[in-house]
């Protein structure tokens, strides 16, 4: 399965056992970005060849853009 820009797309069920590592929240898919979203955290963490990079280091702040 490959999504728009060639990659391996993410498999949303996986949505259902993943949660943000620092607030052990549930996250949202941002299809665009290729990220999930953790919006208690303030963190978007980055989805590479289908795979989510659950590291704190790896993640963008969402208040920096």
């Amino acid at each position: 399965m490959t999504n728009q820009a060639g990659g391996v797309a993410f498999d949303r069920r996986m949505l259902e056992a993943l949660i943000c590592p620092q607030t052990q929240t549930t996250l949202e898919y941002d299809a665009e970005h290729q990220e999930l979203v953790s919006r208690k955290a303030g963190l978007a963490f980055p989805i590479r060849d289908g795979i989510p990079v659950m590291l704190v280091d790896e993640a963008r702040r969402l208040d920096a853009g």
